[in-house]
Formats: C-alpha cells, sequence, structure tokens
C-alpha cells in the first residue's frame, strides 16, 4: 500500500505559478472561487456564501493534508502571493496507488494554459514524488475546457456515463478520464 506523508507540505513551482499551502488568509479568493456560479458551474457542489464558509473549507482542505489523505495546494502567479485557484488530489485510495485530479482557477486567469502548465506539475509530482500508478480525473461531459486540458497532458477517456448524476433538479453525464503513470510524458 502506498505511504503519504505530506510532511514537511511540499511547495512546488513551475515557469509561472508557484503552489503553496492554502492558509486562511485566502479565505477571500476562496470564496469568489467557490462562490462563484461560473466557475462553479460544472462542479456539483454547493455554493459557498461566506467567508465562514471559506475558512470551513480551507480546514478540510487541511485537515486531509494534516491526516496524508488528500493534498491541494493554492495556486499563485509568481510574485504574487494571492490564490488564484486550487488544484490537487482527493478521494485518494492509496490500497490501489490511485487517486483523482482536480483543479480550478479564477475566471480572469482562463485561457492563459495556467491550468495545462499547473497540472503537468502536480501530475510530475503525484507520479515521481509520491509514485501513484494512476490518476483519474471526474468531470461533467460538457466542460469541455477541462476536457482539453486532460487530453494534452496525456489523459484518455474511460467512461462516459449517461445522465448519472443528479444535481440541482438535472441529470448530468459523468466522463471519468485516467492516466497511468507510465503514458505520462512531462512537457
Amino acid at each position: 500500500m502506498l505511504q503519504l506523508n505530506f510532511s514537511p507540505f511540499p511547495k512546488l513551482e513551475s515557469e509561472r505559478l508557484q503552489f503553496r499551502k492554502l492558509t486562511p488568509e485566502d479565505a477571500p479568493e476562496i470564496l469568489l472561487l467557490r462562490g462563484n456560479a461560473e466557475t462553479m458551474k460544472y462542479i456539483p457542489r454547493p455554493l459557498i456564501i461566506d467567508i465562514e464558509g471559506a475558512l470551513a473549507h480551507i480546514k478540510m482542505i487541511n485537515d486531509k493534508i494534516d491526516e496524508n489523505i488528500d493534498i491541494n495546494w493554492a495556486v499563485t502567479e509568481k510574485g504574487s502571493d494571492k490564490c488564484i485557484g486550487i488544484m490537487g488530489f482527493y478521494r485518494t485510495q492509496p490500497e490501489h496507488f490511485r487517486t483523482e485530479l482536480g483543479y480550478m482557477i479564477t475566471p480572469e486567469h482562463w485561457g492563459k494554459g495556467y491550468v495545462t502548465e499547473a497540472v503537468t506539475v502536480l501530475l510530475d509530482f503525484a507520479f515521481n514524488s509520491l509514485q501513484f500508478h494512476s490518476i483519474e480525473a471526474v468531470i461533467d461531459s460538457r466542460h469541455i475546457a477541462s476536457e482539453r486540458v486532460l487530453q494534452k497532458v496525456g489523459f484518455v477517456k474511460e467512461a462516459h456515463f449517461k445522465e448519472n448524476f443528479y444535481y440541482n433538479n438535472e441529470f448530468t453525464d459523468t466522463v471519468i478520464y485516467g492516466l497511468l503513470k507510465r503514458n505520462f510524458i512531462k512537457h
């Protein structure tokens, strides 16, 4: 079974981005991310409506890091400490050397290639430092931009479930993408 240890917290970086642990000071940005109907359009979770909700979300993420269960980073642009996104791994299955990738970034940073850049760094860390064997991504079938990111970094479509998820009074399709360590190519 895979043994995870996120202490000390792994700070990462890419050409334009840095990845650090979320702090309570990030609550206003988390509220903007998780309280925005546009960023949450394809994420079937209730919107965060206040700073207390944002602080609870940060605590939930950091508790899982402290317990070596899952890991998520605050993403910042180099030269700034302002959180522009949350990315990382959750629903980890250490007994199967498998985890799930998740990412979100503020709308003003969409279309800049940041998510693809960030995901490449996180995959490299997951496969080569944490020693995962496979990583999955579960997305709403309508989320074309997310699907493009996954395809760019080498994920392949493994499943498409028709109207299998009910949220906000509608049935939606779920698409599962997967990537094996042996197929990961660092760009």
